[in-house]
């Protein structure tokens, strides 16, 4: 009914947290609990008014739907631009499910400037949808520097002991990328105009505009660098597990759940179908990366003594796969990619909110504190169990379904990387249950542990929906991939039309059959002379 009487939904959707802020800040800041309600309720109501874009997606088009489209500042060709397809459909839904969950997680965690908090973590919301709507580069810029800012206050203000000194690290890398994006903008903004005498920001003109190759790399690699530093790829990735461990539980599952999700998304809706030949021979690059990211975050997570710090390693290893499946340049690779972008928001956000939990109960993230868990907390370490078996893709949860997409695109793109790849899948078996072993079984060793008390109504609330998903992604996959198989077809469409062929793409990655044959050819020759 919304989409027949063109109602701006997306709109709605990304602005509707502002209407929270603006009733928060008439809220006197002693009253927490109400400012709790209100930024609650509010993210609540933006996931219930998203809802209705699942319902109506039409999933057998390509083309962006829920479009808002008008000028806004016409003298430089900038309009405010907004739709959604196949690709950024489920994580729009995503933010708006997890910015409700995260807002309860926290509800105790947080004692003083609630108020700022709150309202900082609704901007934020405000950002993160912004950016997965946005078609219109300034606008897209806009969005994406938008929740950098309060992303960079949860961190320095309401963090552990070294905030200040994350939350720098943070904003640098990021702002360091944002630059060189803003730069690679503005050359496709004029280097448009050369070509057809319009100025625009309107990134869908951009995918028929044929850039020549050489342009084509240098400004990969401008975008390269801020998407990368975003997922974060190996070796950009030293910022992220000190803004982890530093953040407050609804900043870290912001942060795994969405936010690390705008670089992938990045690749998905710029690098690939703008600069198509520049993607194809930056593969054997990124293969390497991903895969050194995927071994790397899982060894890495397997030395933590802090549980907090083996969360967040663990997504250098598994944004590892979104990676590797995405420049496999095949449906299955990039289907499992955006699915394991979501498989990874709703798996590594839980684990931060159980994480959490602990640590409101002894204050402390060291493993070494635990120990017995299980015996006082059943409940907890049974859904503990289920998200870890999650994470470390167990068949019959979501974790499952992503790497099996990934990996059989990788296999069909490099076997070699696709080999490598599985390494990180015992790794990340190893590091989970290791660490759950240590955690909820043994001797209750420490008194204080002797006396935790189990799970409480609001901490069901907030974990329950996720292992909802997880359970039903795990089992009936097709309603989520469904909704992005003609965008990822049309996807790949553009990139093989305007870019080099399949055969190029092997070539360039040294798994080039003919050649290969060819070469065995050659070598029994030699043998026989």
């Amino acid at each position: 009914m919304m989409k027949a009487l063109n109602f701006p939904i997306l709109s709605a959707i990304t602005y509707l947290p502002l209407l929270g802020i603006l009733v928060i800040c008439l809220i006197k800041s002693a009253r927490h609990d109400l400012i709790r309600w209100v930024a609650f309720l509010t993210a609540v109501v933006t996931f219930l008014v998203s809802l209705p874009l699942y319902f109506m997606f039409d999933s057998s088009k390509w083309e962006m739907q829920f479009v808002e489209h008008f000028p806004w500042i016409s003298e430089f060709g900038i309009s405010y631009h907004m739709g959604i397809d196949g690709i950024s459909i489920l994580l729009v839904l995503m933010t708006t499910f997890l910015s409700a969950l995260a807002i309860l997680s926290t509800w105790s965690a947080v004692t003083e400037g609630v108020k700022g908090y709150m309202i900082s973590l609704l901007f934020l919301e405000i950002g993160m949808i912004g950016v997965f709507c946005s078609l219109d580069f300034i606008l897209f810029y806009v969005f994406w520097e938008v929740m950098l800012i309060p992303m960079y206050f949860i961190i320095g203000i309401w963090g552990g002991p070294r905030r200040i000194y994350a939350a720098v690290k943070f904003f640098i890398y990021t702002m360091s990328g944002s630059v060189l994006m803003l730069i690679a903008i503005l050359v496709l903004y004029f280097m448009h105009y050369q070509a057809t005498g319009i100025y625009t920001f309107d990134i869908l003109t951009y995918y028929n505009l044929g850039l020549p190759s050489n342009i084509q790399i240098w400004l990969f690699l401008a975008f390269f660098l801020a998407f990368a530093i975003k997922v974060p790829m190996f070796p950009f990735h030293t910022w992220l597990p000190d803004a982890h461990v530093e953040a407050p539980t609804a900043g870290s599952v912001i942060l795994a759940g969405v936010l690390l999700k705008m670089g992938t998304y990045g690749f998905l809706r710029f690098s690939l179908p703008i600069f198509p030949k520049a993607t194809v021979d930056f593969i054997p690059l990124i293969l390497i990366l991903s895969v050194i990211g995927i071994i790397y975050g899982a060894l890495v997570s397997l030395a933590q003594d802090d549980i907090k710090k083996l969360v967040a390693y663990s997504s250098v290893s598994h944004l590892g796969y979104c990676m590797l499946g995405m420049f496999a340049l095949n449906p299955e690779g990039v289907k499992g990619s955006i699915i394991q972008m979501v498989n990874h928001g709703l798996s590594t956000g839980a684990l931060f909110m159980i994480v959490g939990m602990l640590y409101e109960r002894r204050h402390t993230r060291l493993i070494s504190e635990y120990g017995g868990v299980l015996k006082v907390m059943p409940i907890f370490a049974a859904l503990f169990l289920l998200v870890a078996f999650s994470s470390m893709g167990v068949p019959g949860l979501n974790g499952f379904v992503g790497e099996l997409l990934i990996l059989i695109g990788s296999f069909k793109a490099s076997l070699l990387s696709g080999l490598l790849a599985t390494i990180g899948l015992v790794l990340g078996a190893v590091y989970l249950l290791w660490m759950y072993k240590r955690v909820m079984y043994g001797e209750i060793t420490k008194e204080e542990n002797k006396h935790l008390k189990d799970m409480t109504g609001r901490e069901f609330a907030y974990l329950l929906p996720i292992i909802v998903f997880i359970v039903w992604i795990g089992v009936s996959p097709k309603p989520f991939l469904d909704k992005m198989d003609a965008s990822v077809e049309h996807l790949l469409q553009i990139v093989n039309q305007q870019g080099p062929t399949r055969a190029d793409v092997q070539k360039s990655i040294g798994l080039q059959t003919d050649n290969a044959h060819h070469n065995r050819e050659l070598l029994a020759a030699d043998q026989r002379r």
